[in-house]
């Protein structure tokens, strides 16, 4: 077992040295909460961490599959991008442009690089697909996103097009409002070889729009072998979103993807006029993550869950997938550590993909070293500077018969313009009686 180390446990830590080395962090973490207020959205008080960690047990008992470290949970079907989306090995997705004829509030986009660029500019999307073919870029999942990319159909179209020839062995997807996604469009997409259209549906539309786009996704039914729904799920819809979902189990569509609704660091008067407030613990791994989602609002993630044993309980046939924030984030964290270990004292997580090492620290280190030394094939290092001894991970069950806490190290590899640096982000505790190397790592 590894336990977080926050503001509470931090003096529960015997080991004075330990203690100090790990304030750091904590501080850093209670900062970034600081500044969250600078954004405009209040920080939710309560942590209901405990309370998920139940709920999602129960999902499991009922027959729901718990992934990616309990980061994605489903029951029936899910899209074969959202498992491929877990390393973002072998996918890829592509925008024309960025411009939407939509206003969602909690739209991410403004975020992304370039986005004032990218909402007027459009991309030449086949022929960085063509480029991608001639590098040999090993592809087996395509996507086109936005914006809106059926505001550009022709463009769309093409790019499908293209994928079906350069990559006849992909699959592919496509986002959309479906506000242009008419019969004539359908065809077309079908004949261009999409396999799979994931639809928006915007819980604070009339309920006139909703049962327009309900209508469209009936209609891709009839073209597109995969309809899914994918959509950020709101505290206080609860009543509302089980009859979306009951109406589209009768539609039959093959799954829903319920996302974690994120504050995009903009649009705040939005989110305060709604009662909105960030997740009390926004990230577990505070980093600079590429998904530009922003910070998950409290309640959504309860909601979420709400719905997968609404789904269970009503025995829907449909996919129902929850994609939670750290969801997103875990491709990009597995990118950035596939380079390789740069020590032997590193260890990859299977769980978050992180890169983790042990670490003893004061009065612990010379009862540490000895046993090490007394085992000879043991490799470690002493930092006398920081004043901590770091290890693998795999050792630590070689001190169970001492008393000590241990550090466990949580990093991850930046590429810099000086080379490849690891970057330490938190340290956690555990013990040696108390860690398991197959469940914790």
């Amino acid at each position: 077992m590894i336990a977080d180390i926050d503001r509470d446990t931090l003096t529960k830590i015997k080991n004075n040295a330990l203690r100090d080395y790990a304030r750091k962090y904590v501080n850093i973490y209670d900062d970034f909460l600081k500044q969250i207020a600078d954004f405009g959205v209040e920080l939710e008080t309560y942590d209901n961490h405990m309370e998920i960690v139940e709920r999602l047990e129960r999902l499991r008992q009922k027959g729901a599959y718990l992934r990616n470290d309990n980061k994605s949970v489903y029951i029936n079907n899910i899209s074969p991008s959202c498992v491929a989306c877990q390393t973002g090995v072998g996918s890829a997705t592509y925008f024309i442009s960025l411009r939407c004829h939509r206003n969602c509030f909690y739209c991410f986009n403004p975020n992304q690089e370039n986005y004032e660029r990218f909402s007027t500019e459009k991309r030449d999307v086949s022929a960085e697909l063509e480029s991608a073919a001639a590098q040999h870029v090993r592809l087996q999942h395509l996507a086109l996103t936005g914006g809106e990319p059926l505001l550009f159909k022709e463009k769309a179209l093409d790019f499908f097009q293209t994928a079906q020839q350069k990559y006849p062995r992909a699959y592919t997807r496509l986002y959309t409002s479906g506000d242009q996604a008419d019969a004539t469009t359908l065809k077309a997409l079908k004949e261009a070889g999409l396999q799979e259209i994931r639809f928006s549906i915007r819980m604070h539309d009339t309920e006139k729009a909703r049962h327009f786009t309900l209508d469209r996704i009936r209609l891709a039914k009839e073209y597109i072998p995969y309809v899914m729904v994918e959509m950020p799920v709101m505290p206080g819809t609860l009543d509302d979103m089980k009859s979306i979902l009951t109406e589209l189990e009768q539609i039959g569509i093959f799954s829903i993807n319920l996302l974690e609704l994120c504050f995009p660091l903009n649009n705040a008067a939005e989110f305060q006029k709604r009662g909105y407030h960030i997740k009390a613990r926004p990230y577990r791994v505070l980093y600079n993550y590429w998904y530009a989602g922003g910070l998950p609002i409290a309640g959504s993630e309860e909601l979420c869950l709400d719905l997968l044993e609404f789904a269970i309980d009503s025995g829907f046939k449909m996919g129902v997938h929850y994609c939670s924030l750290e969801n997103k984030h875990t491709g990009q964290i597995y990118q950035q550590n596939q380079a390789g270990m740069p020590s032997s004292m590193i260890a990859a997580s299977r769980k978050d993909f992180f890169l983790k090492t042990a670490k003893v620290f004061g009065d612990d280190i010379p009862k540490v070293k000895e046993i090490f030394e007394r085992k000879k094939k043991i490799a470690y290092q002493e930092q006398p500077d920081y004043g901590y001894l770091e290890f693998n991970v795999s050792h630590i069950r070689q001190l169970f018969n001492l008393d000590v806490e241990i550090g466990i190290s949580t990093s991850v590899l930046e590429q810099r313009a000086d080379g490849q640096v690891l970057r330490e982000l938190r340290l956690d505790l555990t013990t040696p009686q108390s860690f398991d190397y197959s469940k914790d790592i």
